[in-house]
């Protein structure tokens, strides 16, 4: 249907460039965070775009039932300014028969978003944080700079003076933490350090030239103390370690449904589940919301529409924090849905009978 071919192109065009502008406003947000921690020396600035890349589904899958949202408000609006709704509407075709012929777009919406929600945002926020947890350790004499402390994990290294090719240092400063209690901390004083390459090892090794070792048990009053004209440093890092993350989000959705009796997880599973179905419900409150008379603007209703579409998604995540503490169930989610759909309905009928009951108010005072 030519009807159903235009509105689908308004629609997706339109939420394209509102989810587009979304994400590029929260993700530039998140860039300049992750700049500063390189700038910190924290972090490698070269793993920066994948960080970006990782964390990408974890925002769509909050950005992608807005922006289909306002792109609804914006495009049914336009049709009442522009009065082709009006014509529409003497062709026989009503505002709902329109929302029914974009069911299958919805349907495709609400796909992308159960893909996002069941697989992708698992899966990068699972790489991002093997990502940042490695860095710790594999980055650490990669980080350093002249003339500042740098922190990588139970290391912090300092460097007076650093050559081009980085593999040169001097005055060097190097502090471990200890891993287990009762073992002594370890910090190593030296007047040069050169970088080492060695085949078939992945570790951090470094040569220190004129030094000294000092083992310091915190909390007791006794060190250990040694002189060395040349000794070789070898930093373990954990870049064909495996990481398995503990964190509900990060999960993958077959773990989640194994232990859907614990409340934590449960919450998890049901937000993952049912989030997908606001798109349903989107269409139905821009269906509802979206009139507005050519005087008015498309604009004028728009405001308080992505109030009222907010509030689903403050109330899904408010239902997800009381499950998790075991406070409700999580048939919650879907009555929540169910409580927006009818409300949707009721306005839209609302609408329908706000005329025919003005008309027959003036009756009566006639």
């Amino acid at each position: 249907m030519i009807i159903r071919r235009y509105l689908v192109k308004q629609v997706v065009s339109t939420s394209l460039v509102v989810i587009s502008l979304l994400t590029l406003i929260m993700m530039g947000g998140r860039l300049i965070k992750y700049f500063g921690v390189a700038a910190q020396g924290r972090l490698d600035a070269s793993i920066l775009f994948s960080i970006i890349g990782y964390r990408l589904p974890e925002f769509l899958t909050l950005i992608l039932p807005l922006g289909f949202f306002i792109g609804l408000m914006l495009v049914f609006g336009r049709l009442y300014v522009d009065h082709e709704m009006a014509v529409l509407n003497s062709s026989g075709v009503s505002r709902n028969r329109l929302a029914r012929l974009l069911v299958p777009m919805a349907v495709v919406f609400m796909a992308v978003q159960a893909f996002l929600m069941l697989w992708a945002s698992p899966w990068g926020i699972r790489q991002y944080e093997a990502l940042t947890t490695s860095q710790a350790v594999r980055t650490g004499f990669d980080l350093v700079r002249p003339k500042e402390f740098i922190s990588s994990g139970p290391y912090t290294i300092y460097a007076g003076d650093l050559s081009e090719d980085r593999k040169n240092l001097k005055d060097i400063f190097f502090y471990q933490r200890a891993e287990k209690d009762g073992k002594p901390d370890v910090i190593i004083l030296a007047k040069e350090a050169t970088r080492v390459e060695v085949p078939d090892d992945n570790a951090n090794v470094v040569d220190l030239v004129e030094g000294r070792r000092y083992e310091i048990y915190p909390g007791q009053p006794r060190y250990t103390q040694a002189e060395f004209q040349s000794y070789r440093l070898r930093l373990e890092n954990d870049k064909e370690a495996k990481f398995e993350s503990t964190e509900v989000e990060a999960l993958a959705t077959t773990k989640l449904w194994e232990n859907r009796h614990d409340p934590v997880v449960a919450s998890e599973l049901g937000w993952r589940i049912f989030v997908p179905f606001t798109i349903i419900v989107a269409l139905m409150l821009a269906t509802a919301l979206s009139e507005v008379s050519p005087r008015q603007g498309r604009y004028l209703k728009l405001f308080p529409a992505l109030l009222i579409f907010a509030s689903l998604i403050v109330a899904l995540m408010a239902i997800k924090t009381r499950i998790s503490k075991d406070e409700m169930g999580i048939a919650a989610y879907p009555l929540v849905l169910v409580i927006y759909a009818i409300a949707a309905a009721l306005f839209s009928r609302k609408q329908k009978l706000a005329p025919k009951i003005k008309k027959q108010i003036q009756r009566v005072r006639s």
